[in-house]
């Protein structure tokens, strides 16, 4: 346990010229401060805050041929709500992550769901396009924050060999949003009013928040937060630049696991975003109901693969860690994603697009299920281990780089998902989903050249990473201090 002659912030040797900006990597013991039965509790909140942007999301897809009824629009100009969410997401994650790293976890949980309550009511009450897309944005914006928060707040409170674990059974959790969402909505859609179900997400909310005030303590290290650094009188409110969290984007490592995790995310908005209109319309399906239980293989693969992908990613950790005698490298982590980035998720999307083009019938329907609940699978074997990988290489700025990642992710994606189904109507479904295929496997090759250059690539770019080599002697010689 930690005295106030072992500080839990363990000291670290840094570069005298940018010793203020390097993260510094936790000494064991800060590990401590929650029993496991209290670790529980917190990755049950953060996995159940995750699921909100999951509904907000994926139900809404669903409900765009009842929507554009209803607005008296087409679906195209509705799926723009998708893409807008997805755009505002970019931004909201920027802006939140930058406020945790100053006042802590808990006050940006709080602070955020107010956001989507608001929205989620005035969705409801839509009566026009241009105001659907605003309070869409609106209502993304408030919860968005979800994914980084939550892998930060994992960070705080597990260790690297035990991070991967929760990091799966958070998206696990998180994810499953994606089996249980769509088809919410379409039933809802189908037979009630996906008005009513906005509703029912403000509700939701509501109650979230009320949860996250009652049970969640402040996660984040002791004197990690900015605001426990400030000198003098503590201000209430500042001004944090949200842009700032890019400046990790320098990193080649950041950029190239941001690539991967995007590309691989893009195979699953390929399949989903037009699943109406490609296997719906493909095999006479046009219930909203049954629509939406389509999306029951992907997310059934998202929840049974994340927590695989976690253990699986741990197991990379500690294995190579032994094979080394002990010596650490955070890289070691993306060796868990090869199974995802170089086979689930490439030949899932194109098989998916052939069979829709070529199969008719039963077979056709099935394998597409089964190519739905393998790309599930496979996108988790990606975005577990590099999630988790983030937390490793800044464990107290982790919100900031995961925000960064999901930045670039999103502003990468809202365009690329604005043009899927158009893409499907110019060249058809096999094309477009060989494309994104292509684009799973550069995914891979950004992923192996991390795992086999990360060291370099850390010391290219330095953008405040912790001295891993450090930690690494203050290891051995503990080894040898103990074998005397």
């Amino acid at each position: 346990m930690s005295t106030e002659e072992t500080p839990l912030l363990g000291d670290q040797p840094h570069s005298n010229s940018c010793q203020q900006n390097h993260d510094v990597l936790p000494s064991e013991a800060i590990y401590d401060r929650f029993t496991p039965a209290q670790k529980r509790v917190i990755l049950a909140i953060v996995s159940l805050t995750g699921l909100v942007p999951m509904f907000v999301g994926s139900s809404f897809i669903p409900s765009i041929p009842q929507i554009s009824r209803d607005l008296n629009t087409t679906p195209a100009a509705v799926t723009l709500g998708v893409s807008l969410s997805v755009f505002s997401s970019s931004l909201s994650v920027m802006f939140w992550s930058g406020y945790t790293s100053f006042y802590g976890r808990r006050p940006i949980y709080l602070w955020g769901m107010p956001f989507t309550i608001l929205g989620s009511f005035a969705v409801a009450a839509c009566t026009d396009l241009s105001g659907l897309l605003f309070w869409r944005s609106v209502q993304t914006f408030g919860c968005s924050a979800g994914y980084a928060l939550g892998g930060a707040t994992i960070g705080d409170i597990y260790r690297v060999e035990e991070r991967g674990t929760a990091m799966g059974t958070f998206l696990a959790a998180t994810l499953l949003g994606l089996a249980i969402a769509p088809p919410i909505g379409g039933i809802l859609a189908a037979y009630w009013s996906w008005r009513g179900f906005q509703v029912s997400l403000g509700v939701w909310a509501i109650i979230q928040m009320l949860m996250m005030f009652l049970f969640f303590p402040e996660t984040a290290h002791p004197g990690s937060r900015g605001i426990d650094k400030e000198q003098g009188p503590k201000r209430l409110i500042i001004w944090i630049n949200p842009f700032r969290c890019l400046y990790f984007l320098r990193s080649p490592n950041v950029l190239a696991i941001t690539l991967a995790n995007t590309f691989a995310l893009l195979s699953d908005y390929t399949l989903l975003v037009p699943l109406a209109y490609t296997i719906g319309a493909r095999y006479g399906i046009s219930s909203e109901a049954l629509i939406g239980m389509l999306f029951l293989p992907n997310g059934a693969g998202n929840f049974l693969g994340a927590p695989f992908a976690g253990r699986f990613s741990d197991n990379a950790v500690l294995q190579a860690r032994e094979k080394r005698k002990g010596v650490y490298y955070p890289e070691d982590r993306l060796r868990a994603a090869w199974l995802g980035s170089l086979v689930l998720s490439p030949l899932s999307v194109t098989l998916a697009g052939f069979t829709t083009t070529y199969i008719d019938g039963t077979v056709g329907l099935v394998i597409n299920l089964i190519c739905l609940f393998a790309n599930g699978v496979g996108v988790d074997m990606v975005l577990t281990p590099i999630g988790t990988y983030t937390v490793d290489i800044m464990p107290s700025r982790s919100a900031e780089v995961m925000a960064a990642i999901s930045a670039l992710r999103s502003l990468l994606i809202a365009p690329a998902s604005a043009l899927i189904l158009p893409l499907v109507d110019t060249i058809g479904v096999a094309a477009t989903n060989s494309i994104s295929g292509v684009l799973c496997l550069v995914g891979y090759l950004l992923v192996w050249l991390t795992i086999r250059y990360g060291a370099q690539m850390r010391a290219y770019a330095d953008v405040g990473y912790p001295d891993f080599t450090a930690r690494n002697k203050l290891m051995d010689d503990e080894g040898d201090s103990c074998r005397e």
